[in-house]
């Protein structure tokens, strides 16, 4: 195995990790700011206000992503350790 396939495997395993989580995150930096301009709006500065609705939101994506997540990481798992033999041999 040379430097050239342990940068790609991470380059991979780098835009997986963004690929998989995005979903969740722009999830919450979207609820984020809809939370923080009504704050505004309304001048209530209370910081339940902020966190409660991010995290219903993230664990509802995570409801309906989840199984694309899980689908995505498994695959690529399995990429890995099916590459093993020909990367030592």
């Amino acid at each position: 195995m040379d430097a050239q396939q342990v940068l790609t495997i991470g380059q991979r395993a780098l835009m997986l990790m963004l690929t998989v989580s995005a979903p969740v995150l722009l999830t919450a930096l979207v609820v984020g700011l809809v939370v923080s301009i009504f704050q505004a709006a309304t001048q209530i500065n209370e910081a339940t206000l902020s966190f409660v609705p991010k995290v219903l939101a993230a664990v509802a994506v995570l409801a309906i992503a989840g199984p694309w997540m899980v689908t995505t990481l498994v695959d690529y798992i399995r990429q890995m350790l099916m590459a093993i033999p020909s990367a030592v041999g």
